[in-house]
């Protein structure tokens, strides 16, 4: 016999717009594969309208979030299953991508690293687990928590950002359904709605795409505001690999106009790093300078480029 809690909770998650079932749908085992194809991909250009809903609170997050980062903060995300998957995706990404230090945007996962490839039952339920990762790594005031869950009511997520408020961090809330309790606990709600899933319940698929897209815009735009691109150049890209390498070089010729030559000089001055290298070549400047006024200008090289056109 079904146990209370059990009914309850059943109950929920039925009343959840990411679990409705579609009827329209209940035959879809029987059509032909570019049929099931054609449907999903129908599906799936619906999202990014569905995020188009929710781009003014997106932007007031981010800048919020770029504000704490700014003043030495940290961006840690946390989420239970596909959710966490994607925020340690999304983490993971910054330090070749903006050259950021590993620990200056996190991602946790319920469960910790083995769930990134098995689930780890019962890792979800608890928001003291939640709470216990965030304060093993030193939550405070200057940091930003984004809880994330397809359903907005995943335990981990909602302890996570319980947890980061109590300790005075930014809070945000990304879920999949209005009116969530993720985005009642967070400062800033982010609630986009896909609607139903083309499998019942399966929101690694629309959930999945919505949390992405706006993963990418939290990250990607608040390193635009904290001055790690040079118009759409990437050029805090860390130089790890030979593809790396020859896109460090790309980059550098692009924002100068630079020959071969004077852009291999420029790097070789400045030790490889691009965004110093542009500045010798644009402000005519040695590494050791441009290295300094970029320091003195956190990092923005528009600024720093000011400041030698000023000097």
């Amino acid at each position: 016999m079904e146990s209370p809690a059990h009914a309850a909770l059943r109950a929920e998650l039925a009343a959840l717009t990411t679990e409705a079932f579609r009827p329209e749908l209940a035959d879809i085992d029987r059509l032909p594969t570019l049929d099931i194809a054609k449907i999903m991909n129908g599906e799936d250009a619906t999202v990014a309208t569905a995020v188009a809903a929710r781009l003014p609170g997106i932007a007031a997050a981010i800048d919020a979030i770029a504000a704490r980062m700014a003043g030495g903060g940290r961006l840690v995300y946390a989420g239970a299953g596909t959710a966490g998957r994607l925020g340690v995706l999304d983490a993971s990404e910054c330090p070749p991508t903006f050259n950021t230090d590993p620990a200056q945007v996190v991602g946790l996962i319920a469960g910790g690293t083995p769930a990134l490839v098995t689930a780890v039952e019962g890792a979800e339920d608890s928001r003291e687990l939640a709470a216990g990762d965030l304060t093993a790594i030193g939550i405070g005031p200057a940091d930003t928590v984004v809880g994330v869950s397809a359903s907005g009511r995943t335990p981990y997520a909602l302890g996570a950002v319980e947890h980061a408020r109590a300790a005075g961090a930014l809070t945000v809330g990304l879920s999949c359904n209005a009116g969530s309790p993720l985005g009642a606990a967070a400062e800033h709600a982010i609630e986009v709605v896909v609607g139903p899933e083309l499998l019942t319940g399966s929101t690694r698929l629309k959930a999945g795409t919505a949390q992405k897209l706006v993963l990418n815009m939290l990250s990607t735009i608040t390193m635009i505001r904290l001055g790690k691109t040079y118009g759409n150049l990437m050029v805090d890209v860390r130089a790890s690999n030979d593809k790396l390498r020859a896109r460090s070089r790309h980059i550098v010729a692009l924002a100068t106009g630079a020959s071969d030559a004077e852009t291999e000089a420029a790097l070789a001055e400045t030790g490889g790093e691009v965004k110093n290298a542009i500045l010798v070549v644009l402000g005519g400047v040695d590494g050791p300078t441009a290295a300094r006024l970029l320091q003195e200008s956190a990092g923005h090289l528009r600024a720093a480029l000011r400041a030698v056109a000023g000097g």
